[in-house]
């Protein structure tokens, strides 16, 4: 299986430098961003297997960039964990409404990053694995179905 490629999409530099290097360490593919905008004209380009998103960007915010994601078939699946200095729970609350898979404050640790990333990947595979059986059975029962008459 080749490195999963995860979006930072963040507009304070060392943030990005930090968890591009930190995350490049662990094996990953990391591309930066600096605004919403900048991160769905790569995500067209380059569907990422995760994205780390900020809210507070400049033009297009974070809440926005995730609302758009979650509501287009072909993103909506892309895990997106917002890491914010937002810290009230009404942000975390927002966040999650938007259709954000985790919420992580800012400052953070690198090692709450990577168990979060870790677990969020895990969770998407066994979605995808699962939808997989559930569309093998939906098939077999079909065929079973056609045959049968």
């Amino acid at each position: 299986m080749s490195a999963a490629k995860i979006f930072v999409v963040d507009d304070e530099e060392d943030i990005c430098t930090l968890l591009s290097e930190a995350l490049g360490n662990e094996g990953y593919k990391v591309i930066t961003c600096a605004t919403g905008e900048e991160a769905l004209e790569k995500i067209e380009k380059t569907l990422p297997d995760l994205i780390l998103l900020d809210i507070m960007l400049p033009g297009m915010d974070g809440y926005e960039v995730c609302t758009y994601l979650k509501t287009q078939r072909k993103y909506n699946m892309i895990p997106v964990i917002i890491v914010s200095a937002k810290k009230k729970a009404e942000d975390k609350l927002i966040g999650l409404r938007t259709g954000a898979d985790e919420y992580i404050t800012k400052p953070f640790s690198i090692n709450d990053i990577f168990y979060t990333i870790k677990n969020t990947l895990k969770h998407r595979q066994q979605q995808i694995e699962h939808d997989h059986i559930q569309q093998k059975i939906t098939f077999t029962l079909q065929s079973e179905y056609k045959y049968i008459q």
